[in-house]
C-alpha cells in the first residue's frame, strides 16, 4: 500500500536523527544542586520548579488536540495510526528532543467493517453492539440464532454446555468502583478474552459479551478477544449492559430470544508500523536509561483520548518541560510510544527484543495507561521481591515530593502491559497511577474523546511524570539497589 511505502521512508529518515552527536554534560547550577547527595530532600526545590512550570504553561493540551481531534482513532494497522506515528516523530523533533526515531514493528491489521446486531424475537429491537477486536466475521448474510445466557463459568456449565447452533451471551456484571479496591475490571474482562472460545467449544455459532463497564448509557465497549488453539473461531461482539440485562430478563421469563448478528470483520495479516522513540540524553551516564511512555495505538471507537493518547502526551510533555527548564539528569530519559498494545502487544515485545542487550542498563520503565485524571502515584513491580520492596520504599520517598498533587501512593505488584516484556530482564516496572473512578466509563467506547479530559488534570499528570522521571534518572544510585 502507498501509505506503508511512505511510512517506511519516514522511518529511514527518522532513524538518521540517531547519528547526531549527544549533547555535552550540562554542569549548570540547576544540575549541580542535585549532586550534593542521595537525599530526596535535595530535590525539593527542583521538584517545585517542575511542578510550577508544568501547571503554569505546557503544550500537552495542544498535543492532545492535534492527536485526538486532528487524527482521531489509531487502530492497529490503520492509515490513521501511520499518521499518528508520523505526527509524533515530527512533534518530538520540533520540541528539540534527541535521537528521535521510529523502530520498526510488524503488527496485525484487523478491519472492523460494517456490523450490527438485532433482536428479531420475541420482538424486533436494535441492540447496541460493537465487535470485539480480532474477531472473525459472520457469513455475508449474517447469523440468526437463539440465545442462551450465563453469568459465570458455573452457569455456563449448567445452561450452555450444549449450545449447538446457538448464540451464547456472557452477562457478567462489572463491580462498581471502590476507592479501597479499585475497579472490577480484572475479573469482569475474562469473558471478553476467553468467552468466544468457551462458546465455540460448546457448539455455539456466535458469542456476545456484556460490555466491561460498571456505568453505561447504552454504550458498548470493545476490546480484544482471543481464540484458543484448535478451537473454531466464531464471531464475537460486546453489547451494552442494558441490552445484556434485557435479553437475560426475557430468557428468565422463558422467552425464545433470537438475534441476527452481522459482522464484516476480517484480519488482513501483518503490516509495518513502529515504536516512536525520543530521548533527553543523560549528562553523566547516558548509557543508563529510564523509559517512560504509553501506547500510541487505540481502538477505532472514540478517539482514544484516555486510552492512550493521554499517556503518550504525558511522557512527551514531561521531557519537554525538563528541556525547557534546562534540567538534564545524570541518566537518559527515553520516551517510547508503543504500537499495537490493544490487540497484540507487538510493540512492547519488539522493544524488549530489540533492546535486549541494553536492558541491564535500564534503571526503570514507567507506563502511563490508566487514563488522564488526577495523579495518585505509582505501581511498582519486579521479578525479584526484595528488589521490588527496595524500589517501593525509594519511590515512597520520591513521591513525597508530589504532596501538593496528592500523588504519593505506591502500590506493589503492577507495572504495565507494554513494559511487561522487560520484567524478566530485571527492569523495575512502574505503572503511572491516577484517580480511577471514571476511567472504565469511557474505556474502549465511542465516549473516549477529548472532552472527557480535564486540562488541569492533564497538566498535573505532566508535572508528576516530569518530577518522578527526573529524580529517578538523576539520583546517584539506581532504583531498587
Amino acid at each position: 500500500m502507498k501509505s506503508h511505502l511512505a511510512f517506511s521512508q519516514l522511518l529511514l529518515f527518522a532513524a538518521a536523527a540517531c547519528l547526531a552527536d549527544s549533547p555535552k554534560p550540562n554542569r549548570d547550577p540547576q544540575n549541580a544542586a542535585t549532586d550534593k547527595g542521595t537525599s530526596v530532600a535535595a530535590y525539593k526545590d527542583v521538584a517545585n520548579r517542575i511542578i510550577d512550570a508544568s501547571l503554569k504553561k505546557n503544550d500537552a493540551w495542544k498535543k492532545m488536540e492535534e492527536l485526538c481531534d486532528g487524527i482521531g482513532h489509531r487502530l492497529s494497522g490503520s492509515k490513521s495510526l501511520d499518521q499518528a506515528i508520523a505526527w509524533a516523530l515530527d512533534t518530538l523533533k520540533a520540541d528539540g528532543q534527541e535521537n528521535v526515531r521510529g523502530e520498526k514493528v510488524m503488527i496485525p491489521r484487523w478491519v472492523r467493517g460494517n456490523e450490527s446486531a438485532k433482536m428479531i424475537a420475541p420482538r424486533e429491537f436494535d441492540l447496541h453492539m460493537v465487535g470485539l477486536g480480532m474477531s472473525v466475521g459472520t457469513p455475508p448474510e449474517g447469523i440468526t440464532a437463539s440465545v442462551v445466557c450465563a453469568c459465570d463459568e458455573e452457569e455456563f456449565e449448567t445452561h450452555c454446555k450444549d449450545a449447538t447452533g446457538k448464540i451464547v451471551l456472557f452477562n457478567n456484571p462489572m463491580q462498581v468502583y471502590d476507592p479501597a479496591h479499585g475497579s472490577g475490571y480484572g475479573s469482569a474482562v475474562r469473558f471478553r478474552g476467553k468467552g468466544p472460545s468457551m462458546a465455540s467449544s460448546a457448539g455455539a455459532v456466535a458469542c456476545l459479551v456484556r460490555s466491561v463497564t460498571a456505568h453505561s448509557l447504552r454504550s458498548p465497549h470493545t476490546g480484544a478477544t482471543r481464540y484458543e488453539e484448535g478451537v473454531r473461531p466464531i464471531p464475537a461482539a460486546a453489547i451494552s449492559t442494558e441490552d445484556a440485562d434485557f435479553i437475560h430478563r426475557l430468557l428468565k421469563k422463558g422467552e425464545d430470544v433470537k438475534v441476527h448478528l452481522k459482522m464484516d470483520a476480517r484480519n488482513e495479516g501483518l503490516v509495518e508500523s513502529a515504536n516512536v522513540v525520543a530521548e533527553l540524553v543523560g549528562r553523566e551516564k547516558p548509557e543508563e536509561v529510564l523509559v517512560i511512555g504509553g501506547h500510541i495505538d487505540s481502538w477505532d471507537v472514540g478517539t482514544g483520548a484516555h486510552d492512550d493518547a493521554g499517556g503518550c502526551v504525558i511522557a512527551m510533555e514531561a521531557i519537554n518541560v525538563l528541556r525547557k527548564l534546562d534540567l538534564r539528569p545524570r541518566r537518559t530519559i527515553r520516551v517510547v510510544l508503543w504500537t499495537n498494545e490493544e490487540n497484540g502487544l507487538a510493540g512492547g515485545k519488539k522493544y524488549a527484543a530489540d533492546h535486549a542487550a541494553e536492558l541491564k542498563n535500564h534503571v526503570g520503565a514507567i507506563e502511563a495507561d490508566s487514563g488522564v485524571f488526577s495523579p495518585r502515584g505509582l505501581g511498582v513491580d519486579h521479578k525479584d521481591d526484595p528488589t521490588m520492596k527496595r524500589a517501593s520504599e525509594q519511590l515512597r520517598d520520591i513521591l513525597s515530593l508530589l504532596k501538593t498533587l496528592n500523588a504519593t501512593h505506591v502500590a506493589e505488584g503492577w507495572g504495565g502491559a507494554d513494559i511487561g516484556p522487560m520484567k524478566q530482564s530485571g527492569v523495575v516496572l512502574m505503572g503511572f497511577e491516577v484517580e480511577g473512578s471514571k476511567y472504565f466509563n469511557y474505556h474502549h467506547s465511542h465516549a473516549d474523546t477529548l472532552d472527557k479530559i480535564d486540562p488541569r488534570e492533564l497538566s498535573e499528570c505532566v508535572a508528576a511524570m516530569a518530577v518522578v522521571s527526573y529524580v529517578i534518572a538523576d539520583m546517584p544510585g539506581r532504583l531498587g539497589e
